[in-house]
């Protein structure tokens, strides 16, 4: 038998690792947990099993928390949390530091409790979960030494409610921990109900570290626990990584009440391998891509689209991979593929499959079954359709689905047919396909020649109903922080009423709307009188509607050119209408004088000139980064428009509360609906005759007028609306945030909070940051 004969033939012997660690501190607990709470565990009661999805053993009794054990844990992170805000940054760099040390002191006992909590196998825990677990305790150790410095005007949020799915229990647990106390904020977690354990074996890391007492809270139980969570008063912030349909119900729940909110859903990302793809790289790349984890993975690259030359071809090397693919015990370091992680999920995948698969041809790998536990062979299914069951619903399971394209545009087309938007993955030797693809892609994250790489420096996050918000980078520490400035309570503005003694001019002046880039009548075919407080009719504008709102959104839609034109061509066309509405200064001041009775209309027309000189001059300085992420390689964070904007502007700055709603949005590439002041419209019905002026596109800002509370529903709504800003003296957050599930749009309200618009509240970053969505476009170079 020669060498060549030995390694065509022989079998991998097995390599178990030891449990004896793992099980040795399970049985230092008695089998049985309690909660971790202001520092210390709580004793176990009402317990509920955790097995080992792989052999169907119980490994402990968990506790199932109360609603009093939820308040007890947010109690103490609330009075925790002032005093770790007030801790200098490098104290708390510290802290960090040592939970990072000790995860690494500790990694081989995590790396196989999560495999046998999860069904993972071992050399995924040991060899990437973990290692990204210290780099985000580490790099978070380092976001808390810099925060003083480099975010001077950013403060916590208070108390954070974190709730992480089960597959990947310790992982999200550091993206969701590390970030909150870097930055001065207190936590209660809780992980999800079938893996618990490694949350628990952190909670004891944490005091090891020295973390006082409440900065980190776990309450382990069912959805019903993270629902009180959800819903708990003094809770500030929520960060929930889970299912979409979850997410939209904790939109809904959280609406009007002020808490910030972050959601990581789910995803359908597309894996696009073109016919210049380098094809072993790219069948090896989709190994990892959907059978890592057991395509329990949100971001799996679990829609395969192959280009037709190449598919036949591309076909037979996968299931000749597939097919060599080794299933079995999770600890075997020889292992590919472990179980999935609860019957309930196995039973989730094989019903999916049987609902679907008949719609293409079903294909299960011959790889060898054990006999016993949660396992499901990786399948792969061909000759699907863009709108067939399977290639629109997540599987979250071992189950590839594809279909084929024949020109980059229809690969583009293809990969964009979903709901979701969260990760994508572009194979092509030609760098300049790739790059070209990349950015057309809706997604948060795009993988080139590439699949789940991730890292603490480049934020993760998706668009559409994969949610929204980032976890890691700069813009993740964002979602934790909040500008530090001051607010006073925000009461209506109402429109001065039809005085007894009316003055009428001579001749009637109706306002149209503005949509597409020509006056429009309202559909309502209603108009409401504008009067100023000394009596005098100013004008009548429409009272818009729902219909209004649609061709608003259509024409918004129409503009979309606007995001692909440079920031140097916006930046002039901001200057020009600045331009043409200093030439008209004193017309616009004379106007807000009567509409208001006061004498500042000229103070407001000179801020808003400057406020468009401020945007002007951000257009084309906004920049993405390059992160320094350890592969060879680069993560470019791209800062994209988030598309079409709908937002109820100032009551009590009517020109400039619109000019700095409405410039920010279009410096960056956005289209806009504006509804105009509705107490003072006039102002922006006279500003449309600039935009005409100014060189502005049609479609690419619209404005309607009428009662906020008649077009928030239809703006909020819309499913073609991207975001929804609200900054309306009448207090419609929770109407906002409650009808924005439905696509999972990003909203930005105001909680019946005033904004001094004449100051730095009224400009800035903040604005920036509303407006555009981070793209990580990652790039791995060299032979």
């Amino acid at each position: 038998m020669t060498v060549k004969d030995i390694f065509e033939t022989m079998d991998y012997g097995p390599a178990p690792e030891s449990t004896s660690e793992a099980m040795a501190w399970i049985a230092k607990h008695d089998g049985k947990f309690g909660l971790f709470i202001n520092g210390e565990f709580t004793p176990h009661h009402d317990g509920f099993e955790s097995r080992n999805p792989a052999t169907g053993e119980i490994l402990a009794l968990v506790t199932q928390a109360s609603g009093d054990d939820v308040d007890a844990a947010v109690t103490a992170a609330t009075k925790a949390q002032k005093k770790w805000a007030r801790t200098s940054g490098h104290e708390r760099a510290k802290v960090l530091y040592a939970i990072a040390r000790l995860l690494q002191k500790h990694s081989r006992l995590f790396a196989v409790l999560e495999t046998m909590d999860n069904g993972k196998p071992i050399r995924e825990s040991r060899d990437i979960v973990i290692p990204l677990v210290q780099r985000h305790f580490y790099y978070h150790a380092g976001m808390a030494q810099l925060m003083e410095s480099e975010l001077p005007d950013a403060e916590p949020l208070g108390v954070c409610g974190q709730i992480i799915p089960w597959n990947f229990p310790l992982l999200m647990l550091a993206w969701k921990i590390a970030p909150a106390i870097s930055t001065g904020n207190t936590c209660v977690l809780k992980p999800a109900e079938y893996t618990s354990l490694t949350a628990l074996l952190f909670a004891e890391i944490c005091v090891q570290a020295g973390l006082p007492k409440g900065v980190v809270n776990i309450v382990t139980g069912n959805g019903a626990v993270g629902e009180m969570i959800v819903t708990h008063e003094d809770i500030d912030k929520i960060a929930f990584t889970g299912s979409t349909a979850v997410g939209r119900r904790i939109r809904e729940a959280t609406a009007g009440s002020g808490k910030a909110l972050t959601l990581e859903l789910g995803g359908k990302s597309p894996y696009i391998v073109f016919e210049d793809a380098d094809i072993d790289s790219a069948v090896e790349g989709l190994v990892d891509a959907i059978w890592f984890n057991q395509g329990q993975v949100c971001c799996a690259g679990s829609r395969l689209l192959v280009q037709e030359g190449i598919a036949e071809e591309f076909y037979a090397k996968l299931k000749a991979r597939m097919d060599g693919l080794r299933m079995g015990d999770p600890l075997d370091k020889c292992i590919d593929i472990g179980a999935l992680v609860d019957p309930v999920q196995h039973a989730t995948v094989t019903d999916m499959v049987a609902k679907g698969g008949h719609e293409g041809e079903v294909y299960h790998a011959k790889c060898k079954l054990p006999n016993q536990g949660c396992y499901y062979p990786p399948t792969l299914i061909t000759g699907l359709h863009s709108a067939a069951f399977l290639m629109q619903e997540e599987i979250f399971g071992p189950v590839l689905v594809s279909t084929t394209f024949r020109t980059p545009a229809e690969a583009v087309l293809l990969a964009n047919n979903t709901r979701y938007g969260l990760a994508a993955s572009v194979w092509s030797e030609n760098v300049n396909l790739a790059l070209d693809i990349a950015p057309k892609l809706v997604a948060g994250i795009v993988w080139v020649n590439a699949t789940n790489l991730f890292d603490a420096a480049a934020g993760f996050g998706g668009v559409r109903e994969s949610g929204f918000g980032r976890e890691g980078g700069w813009e993740g520490l964002s979602a934790y922080t909040r500008p530090k400035t001051a607010s006073k309570p925000l009461h209506p503005v109402a429109p001065v009423s039809a005085p007894k003694d009316a003055q009428i001019a001579e001749l009637d002046r109706t306002a149209k709307m503005y949509i597409g880039g020509k006056q429009a009548r309202p559909d309502s075919g209603y108009s409401t009188a504008i009067w100023s407080p000394k009596g005098k009719l100013l004008g009548h504008v429409g009272q818009g509607s729902r219909k209004d709102v649609r061709n608003a959104v259509e024409a918004a839609h129409a503009a979309k050119g606007w995001a692909k034109t440079t920031g140097h061509l916006r930046a002039q066309i901001l200057y020009y209408i600045a331009e043409n509405l200093s030439a008209r200064g004193d017309e616009f001041a004379h106007r807000l004088n009567e509409m208001s009775g006061k004498t500042g209309g000229r103070k407001e027309v000179d801020a808003s000139l400057s406020r468009l000189f401020t945007y002007a001059a951000w257009a084309d300085k906004y920049d993405g980064q390059a992160h320094g992420v350890p592969i060879r390689g680069i993560a470019l964070a791209m800062k994209e428009p988030v598309g079409v904007i709908g937002a109820l502007c100032p009551d009590e700055a009517p020109l400039l509360g619109l000019i700095s709603v409405m410039t920010p949005a279009i410096a960056m590439g956005n289209t806009c609906v504006l509804a105009a002041s509705q107490a003072a419209p006039l102002a922006a019905t006279d500003f449309y005759q600039v935009l005409d002026t100014s060189d502005v596109p049609a479609g690419v800002v619209n404005i309607l007028t009428g009662d906020h509370a008649d077009l928030a529903g239809p703006l909020a709504g819309h499913l073609d609306v991207d975001a929804v800003w609200s900054f309306s003296s009448t207090d419609l957050s929770a109407q906002i945030e409650h009808a924005s599930a439905g696509n999972l749009k990003r909203t930005w309200v105001n909680n019946a909070r005033a904004r001094d618009w004449f100051g730095k509240a009224g400009e800035g970053r903040e604005f920036l940051q509303q407006a555009t969505e981070v793209k990580n476009i990652w790039v791995p170079y060299g032979e």
